[in-house]
Order: structure tokens, then C-alpha cells, then sequence
């Protein structure tokens, strides 16, 4: 019973919220008389939804593919620098300005640079594209965990002899997990925007990107918001994901939440 009130509690405000936050959407836009073009209705983004259901799945299968592939990808990556940094200080000073210089670019510069290195019809450049997004918070997150470790275990470890990767598998790791989470439920989300935004600029028509701007082109600007609420969905999946995986990892936090 103590269960079920705690998920109530937890599901319960947001929902309320949002569907007040839509009832008064919808009954702004009767009262205020705004044009479709500028603002339509939830009623007419949901018809929309269900009119037009197996094109904008589609689009969102792609882009999910892209910011999938690309966010494990850039997981992997950052994951790998994160160790190999907090172990070598030659690395760590080359990799971390890279990092934040790297983070630094727009996606819009990217996305043209790497459809003129791959064929046209590449998914490529878009999951590239997303592995950079995701590598930054991956990378900054679990080596700041890394290094954060109590110095009672360090001198605890070093009294047994241990060597420095038993130590990292034992102590460091441990300790890093939550940062590590951090930066993927970051990344999970990055993801997703960065391949959508990806899509617009060349290369396969496919994906939500190429999708919203066909119907914003054809004047749909309800179909338009429709698959814009796709892509939140699907962001949403992707951070929800993300909190899955954390719950899963790391129990204990939840025992103790």
C-alpha cells in the first residue's frame, strides 16, 4: 500500500499538470481565435497523430536508429577517455580542452562537412554527429567521478597493495556510477536532439528532421507539430531509458531514495 501511494505521489502532479497545461492550450487558442499557422490546437495536433500515424513512426524509427547507434557510440568513447584520463595526466591535459573544444562546435557545421566526406545516402555523418554530442557529458561527468574517491579507501587499497587498476575496478568505478548516470541521462537527451537537428542538412531524407520540414514547407503546420511532439516522445524514451538503466545499476540508491 506505502508502494502504491509513493507512485501515486510521484505520477500523479505531473499529469495533473499536463492536462491542465493542454485543456488551457486548447481553450487559449478558441478564445483567442490563433490562426493554425501560428499555434493549433492539441485536439488538431492529436488528429494529426492519428491520421498520419505510419509516416511519422517511420520518421522516428530513423532518427531513433541515428541517435541510438550514434549515442552508444559516443558512450563507448567517452567511457574509454574517461578511464584512460584519470589514470594518465599526459592524456588527461591533452584530452580535456579537446573535449571542450569539441563540445563547442555547432551541429550545424558539423552535419554539411561530414555529408561532403560520406556518400549522400550515408547514415554516417548523423550518427557521427550524435557521438560527438554525447562523448562531452559522458567524458566530464565519469572522469570527475573518477577521481572523486575517498581518501580512507585509496589509503585502504594501498595498505592491501593493490594495484591501480584493481583499485579503479573496485573504488573508482563504484564511486564514479552516479556521475557516469549523470552524464548519460545528459546524453540521452542530446542524442536525440542532435539527430534531429542533423537531418537537416542533407543527406537521407529520412528521420523526423526532413519530416517536420516538409509538412512546415507544405503549409501542415499542425502535421508539422505533430511530429515535433514525436520527437519530444522520443527523447522522453530515450531519458527514460537512461533512468531505467541507473535503477537497474545502481539499486542500492533506490533503497535508500
Amino acid at each position: 500500500m506505502t508502494r502504491a501511494r509513493s507512485i501515486l505521489a510521484a505520477v500523479l502532479p505531473p499529469l495533473v499538470f499536463g492536462v491542465a497545461f493542454l485543456a488551457l492550450w486548447e481553450w487559449f487558442v478558441d478564445a483567442r481565435d490563433v490562426k493554425p499557422y501560428v499555434l493549433p490546437k492539441p485536439s488538431v495536433i492529436w488528429e494529426q497523430l492519428r491520421d498520419h500515424h505510419d509516416v511519422i513512426w517511420t520518421a522516428t524509427w530513423a532518427t531513433a536508429q541515428n541517435a541510438l547507434v550514434g549515442l552508444a557510440v559516443g558512450l563507448f568513447c567517452g567511457l574509454a577517455a574517461a578511464l584512460l584520463a584519470s589514470r594518465l595526466r599526459a592524456l588527461d591535459e591533452l584530452l580535456t580542452p579537446l573535449a571542450g573544444a569539441v563540445a563547442a562546435i555547432p551541429i550545424v557545421a558539423l552535419t554539411p562537412i561530414f555529408n561532403t566526406m560520406f556518400a549522400s545516402t550515408s547514415t554516417i555523418p548523423r550518427r557521427l554527429v550524435v557521438a560527438i554530442a554525447v562523448f562531452f557529458p559522458v567524458f566530464v561527468n565519469t572522469l570527475r567521478g573518477l577521481r572523486q574517491i575517498e581518501p580512507t579507501h585509496a589509503e585502504l587499497m594501498h595498505s592491501y597493495a593493490a594495484g591501480p587498476w584493481t583499485t579503479m575496478r573496485v573504488v573508482r568505478l563504484p564511486a564514479a556510477l552516479p556521475f557516469f548516470f549523470t552524464g548519460l541521462r545528459i546524453a540521452s537527451s542530446a542524442a536525440v536532439i542532435a539527430a534531429v537537428v542533423s537531418e537537416y542538412f542533407g543527406g537521407l531524407q529520412k528521420g523526423l528532421g526532413p519530416a517536420i520540414t516538409s509538412a512546415a514547407a507544405a503549409s501542415a503546420y499542425p502535421r508539422a507539430w505533430a511530429i515535433v511532439c514525436a520527437a519530444i516522445a522520443l527523447g522522453l524514451a530515450f531519458y527514460l531509458a537512461a533512468l531505467l538503466a541507473e535503477r537497474v545499476a545502481m539499486p542500492w540508491r533506490r533503497s535508500t531514495a
